[in-house]
């Protein structure tokens, strides 16, 4: 029955596209012109006469085809350097005027959720959508106190649409890996999986509300970035309330300019804003289409963005952020050996490949788009070398890196937009540097050495017992030891110099405990001591891991 299903599914699909003539715009397109031996067996080619624009019939066809297919279609609309701009233009009514559900059947859900009459929860409610997308759609409403909110319910039967073309993607993506050796690069099971994963998370809204709430916290205190906040009490797996923004759309440039606001600094803020997500927080708003970016222009000279819709977050695991870092400073450096290397160590490509002929082909690639502004890149053209080298190097897919690639395409679409003059890397180096001293300079180093405290003196106390049960074990085996082991008695050299590691460790273990908590008793000498009590203790515990590993190895 599930087979069935797919391929219903899929007849369906080629319906729709066919209804709307979308497989001859397809058929143009140079990777799918064998598709044009297709159209002979399809009678809307003969026979149909194509009323509406070709923009318009592809919008309609997405929304038909439902959440995926819309969500493609959003983020093709932020890259208008890649498609003609009347397919652009209509594909971005995609970002929040999608066809609206009944206002009633949202009342209904909020009241079966909350478990009131509408009128209890909100002191008004408003039954036209304020703005509807592919997943959800948001009603404006009054709480009892008075403040402005938005509501947002789930579309009805969504999770069923979800579930049954995300199974089809997968299917197909088995097929792909199966059928066809060439992309199994590109690892499509695992990065349609990832995909799958994110949609399906989108379907609870108390997740987006855990999503929001972090996101306010991590910029409490910016003035560049601001995130609305939630109203938990009227939150549910498939209700979320949250306070009403009042901004500009950031795709309305006209008026943004009429303001006179600064589009240069706007720009240059939301690369600063995606840096500080991806490495200071390493946790990131994977969904910024315009249709979630407004701005505050009340002061034109000093704009603010203002984010929402935040059902899909990224994060990164310590060893990827730092790679990633890595390879784009070495980028901006133009340190083209490094990044080679970056992509050798970290696993990204084979590790048999020759550093230098990877180093060749990305300088070769990147060193034409450097000091330009993004209006004079050819983005397409860029890619496409890009796809030539990571085919020629078998450079694989990450999957873990699809949302952050996806949120950087969309970041780099609107800084485009924004102000085509802005240079992306001049913009992005002076933050990913001074990150970077944070994270392996000394600063970098203490702040690591104070966060590990806590579960370091936590263990402390366990030393002298660790110390004694390795000793103890020593001396029992080395009285059952044949003289013709591996393992041969130490010399005195060995004992004297393990001697005085664990004695130069436990001093400056001692020495860090006793600066830190005893600092009003000491003289100058001692009052630097205690300031960096931290780094004297964590290297003291270093020392005396090292003495405790070096003696069980003997």
């Amino acid at each position: 029955m599930n087979k069935i299903r797919k391929w219903w599914r899929l007849i369906y699909i080629g319906y729709v596209l066919n209804k709307y003539n979308v497989t001859t715009m397809m058929a143009n397109l140079p990777l799918l012109r064998v598709l044009k031996i297709t159209l002979i067996f399809n009678p809307y080619y003969w026979f149909a006469r194509n009323i509406l624009d070709r923009g318009t019939r592809l919008r309609l066809a997405l929304e038909t085809l439902g959440p995926i297919f819309i969500k493609f279609g959003q983020a093709l609309s932020t890259r208008r350097d890649l498609l003609p701009q009347d397919l652009a233009s209509e594909l971005a009514k995609l970002q929040d005027k999608v066809p609206p559900f009944s206002g009633e059947y949202a009342v209904k859900v909020i009241e079966k959720a909350l478990k009131q009459p509408i009128s209890e929860a909100f002191m008004s409610f408003d039954v036209n959508p304020l703005a509807s997308a592919s997943i959800a759609q948001v009603h404006s409403a009054t709480l009892a106190n008075g403040q402005e909110v938005v509501v947002k319910v789930l579309r009805p039967n969504i999770q069923n649409i979800l579930v049954q073309d995300t199974e089809l993607l997968k299917t197909l993506a088995r097929m792909l890996e199966r059928y066809i050796p060439a992309t199994r690069r590109l690892r499509p099971v695992e990065v349609v999986a990832e995909i799958s994963r994110n949609l399906l998370d989108e379907l609870d809204l108390q997740r987006e509300a855990a999503n929001a709430s972090q996101l306010k916290r991590n910029f409490k205190d910016s003035h560049i970035h601001y995130v609305p906040g939630v109203y938990w009490q009227y939150c549910r797996n498939n209700l979320l309330t949250i306070e009403k923004i009042k901004g500009i759309p950031v795709s309305d440039i006209e008026t943004l300019k009429l303001l006179n606001t600064d589009l240069k600094l706007l720009a240059e803020r939301g690369v600063e804003i995606f840096y500080t997500q991806v490495f200071r927080d390493c946790f990131f708003h994977a969904d910024m289409h315009p249709g979630n970016i407004f701005i505050d222009a009340t002061d034109p000279q000093d704009p603010k963005y203002i984010s929402i819709d935040f059902g899909i977050v990224g994060t990164l695991t310590r060893e990827d952020q730092h790679y990633l870092a890595g390879n784009f400073l070495a980028f901006f450096n133009r340190d083209y050996k490094k990044v080679a290397e970056l992509h050798i160590e970290s696993g990204w490509v084979p590790y048999a490949t020759r550093a230098d002929e990877l180093e060749s082909a990305i300088r070769t690639v990147c060193e034409p788009i450097f000091e330009k502004p993004l209006a004079e890149i050819s983005f397409g053209y860029t890619l496409m070398r890009l796809f030539q080298v990571a085919r020629r190097f078998n450079m694989s897919v990450q999957p873990q890196l699809v949302l952050l690639q996806k949120t950087l395409l969309n970041i780099e679409g609107l800084g485009r937009e924004l102000y085509p003059e802005l240079n992306l890397w001049a913009t992005a180096k002076p933050f990913l540097e001074k990150w970077m001293k944070t994270r392996v300079g000394w600063k970098g180093f203490a702040k690591r050495s104070m966060d590990n405290i806590p579960d370091l003196s936590e263990r402390l106390p366990d030393v002298p017992e660790m110390l004694f049960d390795l000793l103890s074990s020593k001396a029992k085996k080395a009285r059952f030891e044949d003289n013709n082991q591996m393992n041969q008695p130490k010399t005195p050299k060995q004992s004297k110099k393990r001697g005085v590691l664990v004695g130069l460790g436990l001093s400056l273990t001692v020495l860090g405990i006793i600066y830190g908590y005893n600092n009003e008793l000491l003289n100058d000498l001692h009052r630097f001591l205690a300031k960096h009590y931290g780094i004297v203790g964590s290297v003291g515990v270093v020392l005396l891991v090292y003495a405790l590993i070096s003696k069980q190895k003997d």
